[in-house]
């Protein structure tokens, strides 16, 4: 599932490119993997967004990535030209009374010159008094004007950056129509919250059985589609039935598949042939989607669902307009009736559309044109949220010269992580190994190969290579990613006695080259999706990374009956592929957003994939 650099999704290499693509602020939804029943209230899911909240001036904290605008001014030199004006009233008032003191004194002495001096003291006060009205007076006019917030707005416009194809979502891949569709229009039996765990949906609750190859989903009460239609369990037993007849995106991921069937109108069993710890997971995205069986539509260009909201308009390749269903079953409701999603393949042309105010949010802005936005924190609040974006620097564990251990160990230690991440606007974090921070497993390996070039240097003289006498390698990845990376990394890995050709092709090429034919020496590219461990537990895949332990603690992994067991294989494997060196995990992308002073409820994390919008609210400045 692609972002806004071009991510791939494995899901997407057969038929077409892969699209370009802080934490939450709400209590963490139960995870269903580690009980056997969850439970929660209809409209559950509308809690388990994370948001930022725009015009809230205590959300500072490097951990929400908010923008504080406490205090009386943001201008220092404001600040401090007031700080010197009651610095001077507070001495002229002591002068005052020391005046005084010393007029009584003179008074009772008789004599004239107290008496001049007295008048002396008086217009001095004055003349402090008058000068420090005017200088107040002159800092309020130059300062900036916070104007107090209007009614919230009928319509909030969303600058995103890749266009869905078409709206069909059997059939048509990539993210973005995820992101557009999911959660506001289509509503699955589970979904996803912003933290990346299983949430309630149209399932309030669910039982899974001992073995771990049953699940009793219990569905809530007075549910329809947005055309007025009852939902109910036949739906839901359509609708994955559909799927997996039909082989619609998403089905190969529902794994160990038996049946799905309706006890009665609100509840349904699903049965498995073997254990599969990631169920829920996958059944909170495209394959748990529950679409209306009597429902007739053209998908291609129209949706119906049972979310908070409706397709109105749908331009291809230029924006999306959403409204607010009026039948939403849910006790929360839209909190604003319509949303625009603008589609920008310009980075400049969307960061314009911000500051002219045709939108009111930029979901992802590019780290180098932010800054305006940063500095400019009376109108605009810039954030960041993490994603599960990996970008991977592939080497062929087949290959002729990166089959050697040391050669790959190598151009790990050789990589300088934090300079790559500086490059690019800072927000993005060092990853050392195959699993994201919002995926089950994770654990920091950026400690397996920190930045040695002198370690790197040793290895490849042992391998046979200095600088004098380098080895070269081909650098692989599509134009999409730019040129910038692939110079960073020939000039690091220069330095450890390795000369890197870099070949920059179209996105179609490499998919030919590296992903079909695995003809390779290293590779770049983002892959995005999440709990996609199992490419390295598949020695077909474009890696070649084959080992056998690996592969047996994913399997194990996978059959896991709780999420205790499941994290801990995951990563022990994790660690293990680390070590090999199939791979350098050059960053893990972060989204950064830049949205106007007033909006609430957008969310940050996994923006890019996951984008629920019935909790966005923008309050104009009037």
């Amino acid at each position: 599932m692609p972002k806004m650099t071009g991510a791939y999704n494995d899901n997407d290499a057969t038929d077409e490119m892969a699209e370009d693509t802080t934490n939450s602020s709400v209590e963490p939804a139960p995870d269903a993997h580690d009980s056997d029943t969850v439970n929660a209230t209809p409209g559950a899911i509308e809690n388990g967004s994370a948001m930022v909240n725009a015009s809230d001036a205590s959300a500072a904290g490097s951990g929400s990535g908010a923008i504080s605008t406490s205090g009386s001014s943001t201008d220092p030199s404001l600040n401090a030209h007031v700080k010197h004006v009651r610095g001077a009233g507070a001495v002229s008032r002591a002068d005052s009374r020391d005046s005084i003191h010393r007029r009584g004194t003179v008074r009772s002495g008789g004599g004239v010159r107290g008496v001049r001096q007295g008048v002396i003291w008086t217009i001095f006060a004055i003349v402090v008094v008058v000068a420090m009205i005017f200088v107040i007076t002159f800092a309020k006019q130059q300062a900036p004007k916070v104007k107090p917030a209007g009614k919230p707005a009928d319509t909030v416009t969303i600058g995103l950056k890749l266009a869905p194809t078409n709206l069909d979502i059997r059939n048509q891949s990539g993210s973005s129509l995820d992101q557009a569709l999911i959660g506001n229009v289509y509503e699955g039996l589970v979904a996803r919250s912003v933290d990346n765990k299983v949430v309630p949906a149209i399932a309030k609750s669910w039982v899974r059985t001992p073995d771990g190859k049953s699940y009793i989903f219990h569905l809530n009460d007075g549910m329809s589609f947005s055309n007025g239609d009852k939902l109910d369990a036949s739906d839901v037993v359509w609708s994955i039935d559909e799927l997996m007849r039909n082989g619609y995106q998403g089905a190969d991921t529902l794994l160990n598949f038996k049946s799905i069937t309706a006890v009665d109108e609100r509840t349904v069993r699903l049965d498995l042939t073997a254990p599969y710890a990631d169920l829920l997971w996958v059944l909170a995205g495209r394959p748990g989607l529950v679409l209306d069986k009597d429902g007739k539509v053209d998908m291609k260009t129209q949706a119906l669902g049972s979310g908070p909201y409706t397709v109105a308009k749908y331009v291809p390749n230029s924006s999306l307009t959403l409204k607010a269903n009026d039948r939403y079953w849910a006790a929360t409701k839209p909190a604003t009736q319509t949303i625009v999603l603008r589609y920008f393949s310009d980075d400049n042309a969307a960061v314009n559309a911000l500051k002219s105010g045709a939108i009111q949010v930029l979901a992802p802005i590019d780290q180098r044109l932010v800054s305006p936005f940063k500095k400019d924190t009376d109108h605009y609040v810039v954030a960041s949220g993490d994603d599960t974006d990996k970008y991977v620097l592939a080497m062929n564990c087949a290959g002729e010269k990166t089959s050697d251990r040391r050669v790959r160990q190598a151009i790990r230690y050789a990589i300088n992580h934090r300079e790559l991440i500086a490059s690019r606007g800072g927000a993005d974090k060092p990853l050392g190994g195959p699993i994201p921070s919002l995926d089950p497993g994770y654990e920091d390996l950026n400690d397996v190969y920190p930045y040695n070039p002198d370690k790197a240097r040793e290895l490849m003289r042992q391998a046979g290579y200095t600088p004098a006498h380098p080895l070269e390698l081909r650098l692989t990845y599509a134009n999409i990613y730019g040129t910038e990376l692939g110079d960073q990394l020939r000039s690091q890995l220069k330095a450890v006695g390795i000369d890197l050709k870099v070949n920059v092709v179209e996105f179609s090429t490499w998919l030919q080259d590296v992903l079909k034919n695995h003809d390779y020496d290293l590779s770049l590219v983002d892959h995005n999706e999440s709990h996609d461990f199992a490419s390295w537990a598949n020695p077909k895949y474009y890696y070649n990374y084959d080992n056998r332990d690996v592969q047996l603690l994913y399997g194990q992994a996978m059959v896991s009956l709780n999420d205790k067991d499941r994290d801990d294989y995951l990563r022990r494997a994790a660690r293990r592929v680390s070590e090999d060196a199939p791979a350098d995990w050059l960053f893990n992308y972060r989204i950064t957003t830049a949205m106007e002073k007033g909006v609430v409820g957008f969310p940050l994390n996994l923006n890019q994939t996951l984008l629920p919008l019935s909790l966005v609210k923008y309050t104009p400045l009037v």
